[in-house]
């Protein structure tokens, strides 16, 4: 670790990376879509349309899909550097990611993303980096906000702020609304990581070993992507118009094979408070989980 880490960290935060450029076609979309499970039924046409261009339905992007706009940061994440400061990319895991969308997303089109470090926090362990993102299309409207806190494994204790410890919000003391399980592919990483994200860390088991897993995991924002679907089915009817946001935190990592749980409680007219567990494990993977939804 180098002994100007702290410096370098001051100086990184605020730091503007140069303008994403992202370039997509409705088969982008799809392939999305399949990425994260859909569809749960590919003889229902409300679950169709996010997978098959010519849906009687009218063919709709997951609001999820938004995060891949910001796809060629994993460029940036995999070198091992931003800024002045050198990291191992395998030690980087993603630890919380907040997507706000604004309107429902177009199936294809270009959109330039401009991502922003807001603040690095050393949590001894590690280091937590926070990038903002703001996601435009052509005529300079922006579709979706993305934050992205990263956590790079074995880079804290450097003399940094803390920053905020955070107060656990509990889940509600009643059984859940909803209850959606997942049963995930075998494959599940590979058909994903075909939307951009090509950390080896998800297919490789030498470099999963590496990084301390006994096989490849599942990427956090696949995850992400199974408890937006449910969300989305549950409390919005499937019209990606009434999402308007969600937030996680990525607490424990999920295998390729698994099952992954929702567990929703719609707390208010517009809030949804859900956690995502993994069956075989009894663990909790995402938490502190929230999205919110245009009321009926």
């Amino acid at each position: 670790m180098s002994p100007d880490l702290k410096a370098q960290v001051e100086r990184a935060i605020g730091f503007e990376f140069p303008p994403l450029q992202f370039n997509y076609t409705e088969r982008d979309v799809a392939l999305y879509a399949l990425g994260v499970g859909a569809p749960a039924d590919w003889l229902d046409q409300n679950e169709l349309k996010f997978v098959y261009e010519l849906s009687g339905t009218g063919f709709q992007a997951l609001p999820t899909f938004a995060v891949l706009y910001y796809s060629k940061m994993i460029d940036v994440l995999v070198s091992g550097r931003f800024g002045e400061i050198e990291y191992n990319p395998l030690m980087l895991v993603h630890g919380e990611q907040y997507l706000q969308t604004l309107k429902p997303l177009p199936v294809s089109g270009q959109v330039t993303c401009y991502p922003k470090i807001t603040d690095i926090y050393d949590k001894v362990s590690g280091m937590v980096v926070v990038t903002d993102i703001i996601c435009k299309d052509q005529a300079g409207n922006t579709l979706a906000l993305n934050q992205a806190s990263m956590f790079i494994r074995g880079m804290g204790g450097y003399g940094g702020k803390r920053g905020a410890s955070g107060e656990m919000t509990p889940l509600p003391d009643r059984a859940p609304d909803v209850v959606q399980d997942y049963p995930l592919l075998p494959q599940q990483a590979l058909i994903y990581r075909l939307s951009g994200d090509i950390n080896p860390l998800h297919a490789d088991p030498a470099m999963a070993a590496f990084a301390g897993f006994d096989r490849p995991i599942l990427h956090g924002l696949c995850s992400f992507g199974f408890a937006g679907r449910a969300i989305l089915k549950h409390f919005c009817n499937n019209d990606p118009a009434r999402f308007q946001s969600i937030k996680v935190r990525f607490s424990k990592h999920v295998f390729p094979g698994e099952t992954l749980r929702v567990e929703m409680w719609k707390t208010s007219p517009t809030q949804v408070q859900f956690q995502c567990s993994v069956v075989e494990r009894n663990v909790a993977v995402l938490t502190q989980a929230f999205a919110e939804v245009a009321d009926q």
